[in-house]
């Protein structure tokens, strides 16, 4: 017999070591999310995926699973509040869907659609920021950074070159490129590596291809991003019958 936990009421068996937000979507269960992917350690930055466990929230992404927890994930307390999250997201970065590459395959743009987000809710930032199109295959565009990581963590601890970094405090925190120049350039990093592949957002965008997949068969075109997700994630063998 496998420990479960209440999810909205309904039970989800998670395996040791799972997290929350890991055992659920394992099981079927959407809890929406960010920053967060399969092939890293949580560190929960986004907060979007913030449930309620009795009077107290946590990041479902950093919350271990435990027998008899009682999660709430899909009320309106929490929709409301990654609404917000969301909201501000757009607002403080310079995000423009109509005219970005990523548009269809971004997960901001796919969350607030899914989420009913229409408007930005907030006045615009519009912050001053760089486009670094020094590299011969690969543009940075800083202006659409929700600060996730995820670009840092891979270089690291993947591609092991360590090309990206955060940099500064609060509202001044920022992406940077590890080279004396801070030109991405002056880097070694590739096409192949997995730091480009990970950007959730259209920070990082291969040259020469944008715009390359037509309106309607994008990734967020086909299907939302609740059901990617889900088709997405990592199961133990006791989640996938859970799904059967």
């Amino acid at each position: 017999m496998s420990d479960t936990f209440l999810l909205d009421g309904e039970e989800v068996p998670f395996a040791p070591g799972q997290s929350v937000l890991q055992a659920a979507l394992a099981a079927g269960r959407y809890i929406p999310h960010l920053c967060y992917h399969p092939e890293f350690k949580p560190h929960g930055s986004c907060k979007v995926c913030t449930v309620r466990i009795g009077r107290r929230t946590a990041a479902s992404c950093t919350l271990p699973a435990q027998a008899g927890l009682e999660v709430e994930s899909d009320c309106d307390e929490m929709n409301d509040l990654r609404r917000t999250l969301v909201q501000m997201l757009f607002a403080e970065g310079n995000h423009f869907c109509p005219s970005c590459e990523k548009s269809g395959n971004c997960m901001l743009q796919a969350l607030g659609a899914d989420l009913g987000v229409l408007t930005a809710g907030f006045r615009h930032f519009f912050p001053n920021r760089p486009v670094d199109a020094s590299h011969p295959d690969i543009l940075l565009d800083f202006n659409r950074c929700i600060l996730c990581e995820l670009c840092v963590r891979a270089s690291c601890e993947v591609d092991e070159k360590c090309v990206f970094a955060l940099s500064g405090r609060g509202i001044d925190k920022h992406l940077v490129v590890n080279a004396a120049s801070g030109r991405l350039a002056d880097t070694d990093i590739a096409l192949s590596d997995k730091a480009v592949e990970v950007c959730p957002v259209g920070v990082i965008l291969k040259k020469r291809v944008g715009f390359a997949t037509p309106i309607g068969e994008r990734r967020y075109d086909r299907r939302p991003i609740s059901a990617q997700a889900l088709d997405d994630a990592p199961r133990t063998a006791q989640n996938a019958s859970v799904r059967e």
